[in-house]
């Protein structure tokens, strides 16, 4: 038998400038807040054509890697991970909204998370993360009658326990888990004669975490959480 064929693929002239793009940034040549070269400038470094820069380049911006103004030299980009979450935030949406069963994966990845962010807290807060937390529950409280805000400072009682973590990509990922499922609370209504309830269980979990009683603020997040999750259907 002959050796089957390996077929060689002629790549596109942007992706190889991409590729090299690529480089020039992961290597550290550019760092964040770096000017990239002019066209010119890359034109006569990798002998292409001006479409095959720009192709590239526009690729590198939609990775989120550098940033394209019109009349200025591309800049690059510093990445953090609250800036890669944003990256994928329409086609989580897109892929949430194709899928009712991962929608239940996200509330259930959500409450794992969650759960396991409380234990963390409870471990390492500070003086100063139990009185912001108790600050956006006042907050809150404020907001009654008000779904829209009042979801936005709820969002911000969990986003605000996971900074407790000390760790960028949990909080990163608080928020974009929180993002994400915003956009199927299909009708805020649904929060009126329950926020009550809301700030209840943000008060008891604010109190077994002061206490330092990991499994007391697990159990009280599972709670509250097992609660709400029927807020966000399609």
């Amino acid at each position: 038998m002959g050796q089957p064929v390996e077929q060689i693929v002629r790549r596109k002239l942007s992706d190889e400038v991409f590729d090299r793009l690529e480089r020039l940034i992961t290597s550290g040549e550019l760092r964040p807040g770096d000017e990239m070269p002019s066209e010119r400038t890359l034109m006569e470094r990798f002998g292409v054509g001006r479409p095959a820069i720009r192709e590239a380049m526009q690729t590198l911006a939609n990775m989120g890697l550098v940033n394209i103004s019109h009349g200025e030299r591309a800049k690059v980009l510093e990445l953090t991970a609250k800036s890669i979450f944003r990256q994928v935030d329409l086609t989580a949406k897109i892929m949430l909204s194709q899928s009712p069963d991962s929608l239940e994966h996200l509330k259930s990845a959500r409450i794992f998370f969650e759960r396991g962010m409380t234990r963390e807290a409870a471990a390492r807060a500070t003086e100063k993360d139990i009185a912001d937390l108790r600050e956006i529950i006042e907050l809150q409280r404020t907001w009654l009658g008000h779904p829209e805000e009042f979801i936005s400072a709820d969002m911000q009682f969990h986003t605000r326990i996971a900074q407790i973590s000390g760790n960028p990509i949990f909080v990163a990922l608080s928020e974009a888990m929180l993002t994400w499922l915003k956009a199927y609370q299909t009708d805020m209504l649904i929060w009126t004669g329950n926020e009550d309830f809301t700030l209840i269980e943000h008060e008891e979990i604010l109190l077994r975490l002061a206490e330092n009683d990991a499994d007391g603020a697990e159990r009280e997040m599972l709670k509250h959480l097992e609660r709400s999750r029927a807020f966000y259907t399609k």
